[in-house]
């Protein structure tokens, strides 16, 4: 199994964290994801698989959930 953080923005409400959640959680080999919601900055979307996923289908997830992006420096 593999374990990956994703910081992301735009989270703000419970809403929010179901639907990045449900997104992310239908990509191949997802087995589990957990988001620490915080709504001013942000979020920590914890993500474990079978294989390491990439920022591409990451952010390709995020935005069938909605107006979500990957905050990379």
């Amino acid at each position: 199994m593999n374990t990956q953080t994703f910081p992301v923005t735009g989270m703000t409400c419970g809403h929010c964290v179901n639907a990045v959640t449900s997104e992310v959680k239908a990509l191949p080999g997802v087995s589990d994801v957990n988001v620490r919601l915080v709504p001013d900055g942000p979020s920590t979307v914890t993500v474990t698989s079978t294989e390491p996923l990439s920022d591409e289908q990451v952010s390709a997830a995020l935005d069938e959930a909605g107006d979500y992006h990957l905050a990379r420096s």
